[in-house]
């Protein structure tokens, strides 16, 4: 049993944490941080002199399978190098219907998934904080992007953003440091889409630069106040309550197995969606006995992840490889194209955006053509029934109730997939692409010469035969909702500052939170809407311990 108690405790360590920590230890406020994982060391960053021939990574896979990571393997861009930064999938299990696949990518360590992230960072708009007000589509957020604007602003100058102006309504600029450059064949891409479509904008992606800490900038910033206590390999297994307040948080070490308790005025859940959801339906009560915050019924529904589209192939217009100087000597280089939403009205599209490059991979001769490849994300609708639960009979390691994800597209989301399909096969061909696949949650659309022509007859097979299990829904790895904020607490777990409607001195700063998933990765917009509640949250407890002084 902890006998310290501090002002407020925080459940993970990743990028909601992160900003978190970072905005109540500048409020002067003592914080513990509990990370069930660990922190990662500067060996575990060394980079890998072996290179995959290419994304099948056969073996890469099939040894990560073996040695307990089966399901983090189905990432379409795993490879061995970052498999340390994984979770192993037989300790930490989860379960679905056997109708409603789902792809749940994670890791536990400080930094949480950070550490193998695209590095993609782009601001929200109204289109996605007010879907239902502006099309009809979903749910919309108690907030808009006015009340987030300003927290973006802070949050970008602390990470030192790189990127540019784009003028675009639909992902508003960000404040940015540096200048981000596109391929000489990826600006041949963008002259010539735009001018066939000239509300179609392609822009280079806005990115945040890794450190050589290995650290994200708001965490080393909590940690230099000396106001920030993190405490690794602390499993978190519920939040402890006193009626209709939180005192702290019981944990399992990791490795001793021991059940602790620590305690804090204010706790603040961090831990990404399908986790603090978890936890919060573990913490029952005498006054929450469905769960924290579940008194409505609510906590868990509207879990959402972005319709995956992909696909690959060659650009003759444009030869070989173009190398750019590495941004970092062990993520390596990274960059390329945005395909953003056309810039017309809601109602008038359809909700998906594409990240892709052109001429970054090799090639197998200087004189090849450059090869393209995409990743498109579709905006799932909020549904009631797609919700997490937790599952009555698996466990976990630290015998922990596993969670059960549904997370099933519907009509909507089914129509939205083809037609995305559809639409960025023309769109690619129209520029002299010739592509050897497209794929989605319905399935593998070979064109062609047919997926990694070059690569051998097993890696071709094995990719034909798994592509279902690696391109199912969860594979965009931008989950949200399942403890939405809202203005009615019949409809919603959080209100507009993210705490529980039930116990407001829980405030939840992960994506859990949000009413609908964008077009475009949430990491940044976690980060916004964790300052903006963490800020909320510090002023009403220093208030609360004014008046009590």
């Amino acid at each position: 049993m902890s006998e310290q108690k501090y002002d407020a405790l925080i459940v993970g360590a990743g990028a909601a944490g992160a900003v978190a920590a970072q905005e109540l230890t500048a409020q002067g406020l003592s914080v513990l941080m509990l990370e069930s994982g660990e922190q990662k060391k500067p060996s575990d960053f060394v980079k890998s002199e072996r290179k995959p021939k290419n994304t099948v990574n056969l073996m890469d896979r099939a040894l990560a399978t073996m040695t307990g990571q089966g399901v983090q393997a189905r990432a379409m861009f795993f490879a061995r190098q970052f498999a340390k930064f994984y979770v192993n999938d037989r300790k930490s299990p989860y379960t679905t219907p056997k109708d409603a696949p789902f792809l749940w990518v994670r890791g536990n360590q400080e930094g949480g998934r950070t550490h193998v992230f695209g590095r993609v960072l782009f601001r929200w708009s109204d289109d996605d904080f007010k879907p239902a007000s502006r099309a009809g589509l979903g749910l919309d957020w108690p907030i808009s992007y006015a009340d987030m604007a300003p927290y973006y602003d802070e949050v970008e100058e602390v990470l030192g953003l790189h990127g540019n102006a784009d003028g675009l309504t639909a992902t508003p600029d960000s404040k940015v440091i540096a200048p981000v450059p596109l391929t000489e064949a990826e600006k041949t891409f963008k002259a010539d889409v735009e001018a066939a479509h000239l509300k179609k904008p392609v822009i280079p992606w806005r990115i945040l630069p890794p450190r050589s800490d290995r650290m994200l900038a708001p965490l080393a910033a909590a940690k230099a106040t000396g106001k920030l206590t993190v405490r690794y390999n602390a499993i978190a297994r519920r939040v402890l309550t006193e009626g209709d307040r939180a005192t702290g948080v019981e944990i399992i070490d990791r490795e001793t197995r021991a059940v602790l308790s620590y305690h804090a005025d204010t706790v603040v859940l961090a831990a990404s969606p399908i986790e603090t959801v978890r936890l919060m339906l573990n913490s029952k009560s005498d006054t929450q006995p469905q769960g924290l915050g579940n008194n409505a019924g609510q906590l868990g529904r509207y879990f959402m992840d972005q319709v995956p589209v992909i696909g690959q192939g060659d650009y003759p217009r444009a030869k070989g490889q173009q190398t750019f100087p590495d941004f970092d000597d062990y993520y390596g280089s990274i960059g390329g194209f945005f395909i953003m939403r056309d810039e017309v009205p809601m109602t008038e599209r359809l909700e998906f955006a594409s990240q892709g490059s052109v001429g970054r991979a090799d090639t197998a001769t200087p004189d090849a053509p450059a090869r393209i490849s995409f990743f498109c994300f579709g905006s799932m609708l909020p549904h009631a029934d797609n919700r997490i639960t937790l599952d009555p009979k698996k466990k976990d390691a630290w015998g922990i109730p596993a969670p059960h994800i549904r997370c099933k597209m519907h009509e909507y989301e089914e129509l939205l997939a083809r037609r995305t399909e559809d639409s960025m096969i023309a769109l690619m061909e129209e520029q002299g692409a010739q592509l050897e696949f497209v794929g989605s949650p319905l399935g593998l659309r070979e064109l062609g010469r047919g997926p990694f022509p070059d690569a051998d007859w097993l890696s071709r097979t094995m990719f034909r035969k798994f592509f279902h299990k690696s391109m199912t829904i969860g594979a965009a790895i931008h989950e949200a909702g399942g403890a939405v904020m809202g203005n009615d607490p019949a409809r919603s777990v959080l209100n507009e500052w993210g705490q529980v409607w039930d116990v407001p001195n829980v405030v939840v700063s992960d994506a859990s939170a949000f009413a609908s998933c964008g077009v475009t990765g949430t990491t940044l917009t976690v980060m916004a809407h964790s300052l903006r509640v963490a800020r909320h949250a510090a002023e009403e407890l220093k208030a609360t311990t004014d008046q009590a002084a």
